[in-house]
């Protein structure tokens, strides 16, 4: 996940359902559905609001992957000063930006009929109040939004795609026990870690946290020792570790994402050179372009596809 300081969206609620009555039946509650314009659900901060049964201008900034899993396109797309989600843009290509911190003036241009927030920081300080009176604000709160498998969930259900996202999670978590099986080397898999070199600073992966989740819970992957050493005290997904620190890194792979192609003075110091994966040449370089510094369906089969072809030779 980019940006550790930017917070994630997510909403949940509970879509209508079909209970198996006769076609006749069937067609009668579709028509009802379809008749309903607005359902009432209730948010994390015990909000009870109506939202459309079929939104059509959803505004869930940094909850794009999940939408663009679900074959939703959103009124808008998250940004920053430097960039957006690129490897999201096969299907965003073309949706306008709107900052992360989601100005009041910019929100109320693209008319939402449904926004999703993250937690109740976001919407502290009478901020709630404001954006409620330009659409229906659903605050998903903590729960959810430190599981992205929740989250999928939770965006299916409010977006009335709870199927959908059902399907979505199944289909990845069969490409990842392929992907298990396949790295799984006489029973053993290798050790790896995620770097992130940005201004000049190295930051490593927490070992249950964006690419880091991938990489050993869904992948199986062996966690090198200064992973867990560092996890046990981490507060982000990615966290700062010194160069000197480094050397200790004891593992067989290194996916290093790199911000600083402009700048390769620090990959040229003795200290990184002497890292075991470095001297064996087992350091994938990823732009910063690339998923991995986000969380979500597709971003995380991408850091698979990614591992696959850089281990299973």
């Amino acid at each position: 996940m980019q940006l550790c300081g930017v917070a994630l969206l997510s909403v949940g609620l509970v879509a209508c359902g079909n209970n198996g009555h006769s076609s006749n039946d069937n067609g009668s509650k579709s028509s009802v559905q379809e008749q309903s314009k607005t359902r009432q659900v209730t948010d994390a901060m015990g909000h009870k609001l109506e939202v459309p049964t079929h939104p059509k201008r959803i505004l869930a900034s940094y909850l794009e992957d999940y939408l663009v899993a679900l074959d939703v396109k959103p009124v808008a797309q998250w940004s920053v000063s430097n960039g957006i989600q690129d490897y999201l843009q096969y299907k965003l290509k073309g949706v306008p930006t709107i900052s992360y911190d989601l100005p009041f003036e910019s929100v109320e241009k693209f008319k939402p009929d449904l926004i999703i927030m993250d937690s109740a920081d976001m919407v502290s300080g009478g901020k709630y109040d404001k954006y409620n009176k330009i659409a229906p604000t659903y605050v998903v709160g903590k729960e959810k939004n430190n599981d992205w498998r929740k989250e999928l969930l939770a965006v299916g259900k409010v977006v009335n795609k709870e199927d959908k996202a059902k399907q979505v999670l199944a289909d990845y978590d069969k490409k990842a026990k392929a992907a298990k099986a396949k790295l799984a080397k006489d029973g053993k898999s290798p050790s790896v870690a995620a770097v992130w070199l940005v201004g000049g600073k190295f930051f490593i992966v927490s070992k249950n946290l964006s690419s880091g989740d991938v990489l050993y819970n869904d992948l199986g992957l062996k966690v090198p020792k200064v992973v867990e050493e560092i996890s046990a005290k981490a507060t982000s997904n990615w966290n700062p570790i010194s160069l000197e620190k480094l050397t200790e890194l004891d593992a067989d792979y290194i996916f290093l994402i790199n911000s600083d192609k402009k700048d390769s003075s620090m990959l040229q110091q003795p200290l990184w050179k002497n890292i075991p994966a470095v001297k064996h040449h087992h350091v994938t370089e990823l732009p910063a372009s690339s998923s991995w510094l986000y969380t979500g369906t597709i971003a995380n089969k991408q850091i698979i596809d990614d591992v696959l072809k850089a281990i299973d030779k």
